[in-house]
């Protein structure tokens, strides 16, 4: 029996929205996408399958790092590069208060 396992992704784990720290978001992740249908427990009403790649997360230093190891063990894979950030430009509170500013005054 030989095991196919389907395309992995390499890619930078994102932000999490519920939180404004950067934790987690540095490294490398190597990671399965599911590849079989989720099903219903008929007794309780879980869902649930038998695949336990999308289990299976590697995280890495770096992305030569998470390659390598792709590569010495015959995983498929996909590498996909970060989003470039977009600049913030920051606010101040006073400027709500300026004189002359360009917007109109809201309540």
């Amino acid at each position: 029996m030989s095991l196919v396992l389907p395309v992995a992704r390499i890619f930078m784990p994102p932000k999490s929205a519920m939180q404004s720290g950067r934790a987690n978001t540095l490294g490398w992740m190597l990671a399965f996408p599911p590849s079989g249908k989720l099903r219903v427990d008929p007794l309780m009403g879980w869902t649930g399958s038998a695949d336990t790649t999308k289990q299976l997360g590697l995280p890495f230093e770096t992305k030569a790092a998470a390659v390598a190891y792709a590569e010495a063990n015959g995983i498929a894979y996909v590498v996909e590069e970060p989003k470039p950030a977009k600049a913030i430009k920051p606010k101040v509170y006073a400027d709500n208060f300026k004189f002359g500013r360009a917007e109109n005054w809201t309540h």
